[in-house]
């Protein structure tokens, strides 16, 4: 047994010299969901009188009150979240406010279609739905198949169809609730900022 924990404390030893670049976890994340936020608000600020009617429309929209507001404060938490998270300063402060967005979209938009943001007929997240939509997409196929160049058109990707679940909003909010607990990294602004005002991390 005391050969075992002393194996033990020598392996966790070693992870622990890897604290030394431990910096490219919360800078993986920030990169990674940086240009994510930032496609998401620059695509909704190119067409806002779209998107406030879409907010606010109850028959082919989210019905949401205060449209107005809502799709202004949505696109702008998008887009200064984004420009946050590239240059690592606010990350916790702004993880807040991109979280609550991510719980909103999960809710009025993607919730009612389940987890999965692709369809797939099998499965633990798949659902009625998505096997009905795996029927459709092998009738599109044989379609393809039939009357176009598949190979072709199949070429860098397969053909799918998209479910648009929560699949990916749960993970935007899962990515950004670890960075609100560890912070931006070494690799930041905030990181130069807390060590310039010697601030308590």
């Amino acid at each position: 047994m005391q050969a075992i924990t002393s194996l033990g404390c020598k392996a966790y030893a070693l992870l622990n010299t890897t604290r030394a670049v431990d910096f490219l976890g919360p800078l993986a994340l920030r990169l990674y969901l940086a240009p994510v936020f930032w496609m998401a608000g620059t695509k909704k600020l190119a067409d806002m009188q779209s998107i406030i009617d879409w907010f606010g429309n109850p028959d082919w929209g989210l019905g949401l009150p205060f449209p107005t507001f809502m799709a202004w404060a949505a696109t702008l938490t998008e887009v200064g979240g984004a420009i946050a998270l590239f240059f690592g300063i606010g990350v916790r402060f702004m993880s807040i406010p991109l979280m609550a967005t991510m719980v909103v979209a999960a809710v009025t938009v993607h919730m009612q279609n389940g987890w999965l943001a692709i369809a797939e007929g099998t499965g633990i997240f798949a659902s009625d739905r998505t096997a009905a939509a795996i029927e459709r997409l092998d009738i599109i196929k044989q379609i393809v198949q039939e009357n176009g160049n598949y190979d072709w058109l199949t070429e860098h990707g397969s053909i799918v169809i998209l479910n648009n679940g929560i699949e990916f909003a749960a993970t935007y909010f899962i990515m950004l609730l670890v960075l609100f607990f560890i912070g931006s990294g070494k690799l930041s602004i905030d990181h130069l900022i807390i060590r310039n005002a010697h601030c308590n991390k």
